[in-house]
């Protein structure tokens, strides 16, 4: 492929030069931003279930916790099945109150997920919610 330079007027200078390397130069610089700023993001999400007894990351105990999606509905009449108690009693007190306290999770009614450990009688103390 031929070197193609672009030539136009720029407000800052007289003439901006427009290269091929130039477009490739920008579009790499904001996937590198974009991929930092993941990166930072799940740094910060490790080191948030770090400073809790949980010994699960967010995203992993969100995960374990799938068999409960239909009884923490927002309004869903449905309660927790057999599935859903287990992994309640597996994960534990701390995990869970990671995840109430954690970022907001479409499809979840905070308050409902609260009730889990009742309604599956778990035996686990009330979480507190940080604001």
């Amino acid at each position: 492929m031929p070197l193609q330079i672009l030539i136009y007027p720029n407000k800052q200078s007289r003439f901006k030069i427009q290269t091929p390397y130039n477009k490739i130069m920008k579009l790499s610089q904001s996937k590198t931003l974009t991929l930092l700023m993941l990166v930072l993001a799940m740094a910060a999400l490790v080191q948030e279930s770090k400073g809790h007894p949980c010994g699960s990351t967010f995203f992993a105990t969100l995960v374990q916790l799938i068999p409960c999606r239909a009884a923490v509905a927002p309004f869903s009449p449905v309660p927790p099945n057999e599935a859903c108690c287990a992994s309640i009693k597996a994960l534990g007190q701390p995990c869970l109150c990671v995840l109430i306290n954690g970022p907001p999770i479409s499809g979840v009614d905070r308050s409902m997920a609260m009730q889990l450990p009742d309604k599956c009688t778990a035996n686990f103390e009330p979480c507190e919610i940080s604001k």
